[in-house]
C-alpha cells in the first residue's frame, strides 16, 4: 500500500502540471477536428479523416519480430528524472494494472475500434521516476532498435497504457509482445512495440519515422500523418 500512495500522490503532482496542455491538446480541444462518426469519449469523431474501419489487426514492423523472455525483459526509466529506474517483469506486473477499451489508428488508413487493452499507464511510470520540470518529450526505445518520439503532454494521458494483454489475452510476439505502448489520441507509429526504454527528454528528438517524413505530432483528427 506504501507503493501505490507513493504513486497516487506523484501520479497527482504530474496531472496538475500538465493538465492544462492535455486539455488544450488537439485529439480533445480541436474545434474542427477532421472525420466521421459518432463522438468518441474525447469529443472526436470517432474515425478520423482518410481512415477505414477495419476488423482484422495488420501486422506493421521493421521486418523482424525480436523473441524476449519474461525472464530477461527489461524496461529502462530513464533520462530527465529524479528517480531513473530498470524494472523487471515482475516489478512491472506489481504496478497498478489498468484496463481499457480505446481505438487504434494506424497512419496506413485502417483504423480498429473497441480494442480491449490490459496494462500500466505511462503515467503511473512517469510517476514512479518523477520527470524533471524541464521535460518535454519522452524518446522510446523498442528492442527491434525502432525509436520514437511524443510530445509529454500526450505521453502522461490516462489512456496511454504499457500493455501487455488485449482481449484477455497476452499480447502476441507480432504485435510488439510481451509489452508495447499505446496511443490512442496519435497514430499508433507512436505506440512502439516491444518496448524496452523511455527516455524523458528536455527537448524534441526524432524517432526511425520522424527521421523520414513521418510528422512529430501525429494528431489524427487533423489528418496529421507527414511534416
Amino acid at each position: 500500500m506504501e507503493k501505490l500512495d507513493r504513486i497516487i500522490e506523484a501520479r497527482m503532482k504530474l496531472k496538475s502540471r500538465f493538465e492544462k496542455k492535455m486539455a488544450d491538446s488537439p485529439s480533445i480541444a480541436d474545434d474542427k477536428p477532421l472525420g466521421t462518426g459518432p463522438i468518441n469519449r474525447h469529443g472526436m469523431p470517432q474515425l478520423p479523416a482518410g481512415q477505414t474501419e477495419t476488423v482484422k489487426w495488420p501486422v506493421l514492423d521493421l521486418g523482424y519480430h525480436p523473441e524476449v523472455s519474461l525472464e530477461n525483459w527489461r524496461l529502462t526509466l530513464n533520462g530527465e528524472v529524479e528517480n531513473p529506474m530498470v524494472l523487471k517483469w515482475q516489478d512491472f506486473m506489481d504496478l497498478p494494472q489498468t484496463e481499457d477499451t480505446s481505438d487504434f489508428h494506424c497512419v496506413t488508413t485502417w483504423s480498429k475500434m473497441d480494442m480491449p487493452w490490459k496494462g500500466v499507464r505511462l503515467m503511473d511510470l512517469a510517476a514512479l521516476v518523477m520527470p524533471k520540470e524541464t521535460v518535454t518529450h519522452i524518446l522510446c526505445y523498442a528492442y527491434d532498435t525502432y525509436t520514437t518520439n511524443v510530445q509529454i503532454e500526450e505521453a502522461l494521458k490516462p489512456d496511454v497504457l504499457l500493455a501487455h494483454t488485449v482481449y484477455d489475452a497476452p499480447l502476441e510476439l507480432e504485435h510488439g509482445g510481451p509489452c508495447r505502448m499505446v496511443t490512442p489520441q496519435l497514430y499508433a507509429w507512436k505506440g512502439s512495440k516491444w518496448i524496452k526504454r523511455i527516455e524523458f527528454i528536455n527537448a524534441n528528438k526524432k524517432g526511425f519515422w520522424e527521421e523520414r517524413g513521418y510528422s512529430d505530432t501525429a494528431y489524427p483528427w487533423r489528418n496529421d500523418r507527414y511534416s
